[in-house]
């Protein structure tokens, strides 16, 4: 049995990557076009083509973590080793050069590659730590629960200080210009994140351990052969892929949406309670909103199972999202845009951790069926899927944003067809992929009662070898 110990150990890993992973959602499709200066449709094709990269980076890293062998285990090793590399990269990804034009898109392109290659090879081995810190299914789902609860934790940290940072860095450096201000600022704030982030990525490496023993039975090939067969995985991969396409969408629309559709001067009293309404509160609220679903996750799958509990959940999520098109830019609506986003964000939270807690089923299925101890692989579509969910649902918004007129240019006054893109984009893109998300999973094999008989036959062969 895992110690409390452990698993918020194991929390502090997903704290860490998701306080940079919030950051790039969030902002660096803006930071990219409103302060590196690169023009949209450059920017999308940056998010799309360094996606291929990972299509051979991720798989890659999976059957590296699986074939190390040290007196630290499998996978937590990689924790250690790239914990420094991770941060460094992270500083690098929005720093601006004082380069041309073409340098600078260069630039661009590079760091980008290099960050996601090193997020793959802590992130891929973090992930596969899950299967093997323990060989029951629900203790993986309460286990990917404390992950995606600190996760949540770190976005709502980064998100809410996120523009406070920049502005303090801003003032720091005698400027006094206004949100989103100079290239420098973006660069030290990410310094003080990437430092939190070093330390947290240290301590999952301390206080984390690995129970199950498992080692290669086949060679790469069968392995890569296994998980082409591997239907579940590949239906799972599909859903949470465009999951994450969804979330990217959102998260990549808002600050162009309150840049333009709200503005930045918009302050809204709430139970006596007055705040600036702008994309730092929106997303702080998301964040916040994200926990209690977290907290339900374990429960609900207990009572629903895992399937029908992710299935539910993007029924909700496709009204939820239409309703955005529909809210008028005025007081009322403002709050009404607030409650939709808790409602969502809740949503999100649950959704989060059942996709790692399935890949862990996934896992022990292929180790029954193709006789594969292939968990890091396994757990790279994972990553890969998050990161490709990430660029896609990136580059089509900001494609989408050129061809609609979207005028980059600060301080510019958008034109109509510019604004109806924009609540099309916070509207009914995620709703439609939401549905093809919906449509994947309910193809979906591993239910309930069919992951209690693989666990079943997996621990008598486990037993009989001596790995747990």
């Amino acid at each position: 049995m895992a110690t409390l110990r452990e698993k918020i150990g194991y929390g502090f890993g997903d704290m860490a990557s998701s306080m940079f992973w919030k950051i790039f959602s969030a902002y660096l499709p803006f930071f990219y076009t409103n302060v590196f200066g690169l023009p949209l449709e450059l920017a999308a094709v940056l998010f799309l083509v360094t996606k291929l990269w990972d299509a051979v980076s991720d798989p890659m890293m999976g059957i590296l973590a699986d074939r190390t062998q040290t007196r630290w285990g499998k996978y937590r090793p990689w924790l250690l080793f790239m914990s420094i590399p991770f941060a460094l990269c992270g500083v690098l990804l929005l720093t601006t050069p004082d380069f041309g034009e073409t340098g600078k898109a260069v630039w661009a392109f590079a760091t980008y590659i290099l960050m996601m290659t090193i997020y793959t090879g802590i992130n891929v081995p973090y992930g596969s730590l899950l299967g093997v810190m323990t060989d029951d299914a629900d203790e993986k789902t309460v286990f990917s629960s404390y992950r995606m609860f600190f996760a949540y934790v770190g976005s709502f940290i980064v998100l809410g200080c996120w523009e406070h940072l920049l502005g303090f860095f801003n003032q720091f450096q005698g400027h006094n210009d206004v949100y989103p201000y100079d290239a420098k600022s973006w660069q030290y704030a990410m310094m003080a994140v990437a430092a939190v982030c070093l330390l947290l990525s240290l301590l999952t490496f301390l206080l984390t351990k690995e129970r199950v023993k498992t080692t290669p039975k086949s060679n790469v090939v069968e392995d890569l052969s296994s998980i082409l067969r591997n239907a579940p995985w590949w239906i799972l991969l599909g859903a949470v892929l465009f999951f994450n396409l969804m979330n990217a969408a959102r998260y990549t629309t808002i600050p162009y949406f309150f840049n333009d559709v709200i503005g930045n001067d918009v302050q809204l009293v709430i139970l006596g309670i007055a705040f600036a309404f702008t994309s730092s509160i929106f997303f702080l609220i998301g964040e916040i909103a994200n926990l209690p679903g977290v907290v339900a996750a374990t429960p609900l799958t207990r009572f629903l199972g895992k399937k029908s509990t992710f299935g539910w959940a993007l029924v909700l999520l496709v009204p939820l999202n239409i309703a955005f098109y529909f809210i008028p830019a005025t007081e009322t609506g403002y709050v009404v845009m607030l409650v939709l986003q808790v409602l969502v964000c809740i949503l999100t939270g649950v959704l989060s951790p059942l996709a790692w807690s399935m890949y862990a089923d996934i896992s022990d299925y292929a180790e029954l069926k193709f006789n594969t101890a292939s968990t890091g692989l396994i757990f790279s579509s994972s990553s890969m899927a998050q990161k490709f969910g990430g660029a896609f649902g990136s580059s089509v918004v900001m494609y989408l944003l050129a061809v609609v007129g979207y005028n980059t240019t600060e301080g510019a006054v958008q034109t109509p067809e510019a604004m109806h893109g924009l609540r099309v984009l916070m509207s009914w893109l995620p709703a439609g992929i939401s549905i093809i998300s919906l449509l994947f999973l309910l193809c979906y094999p591993l239910t309930t009662k069919k992951m209690r008989e693989i666990n079943a036959e997996l621990k008598k062969i486990r037993q009989a070898e001596g790995a747990i």
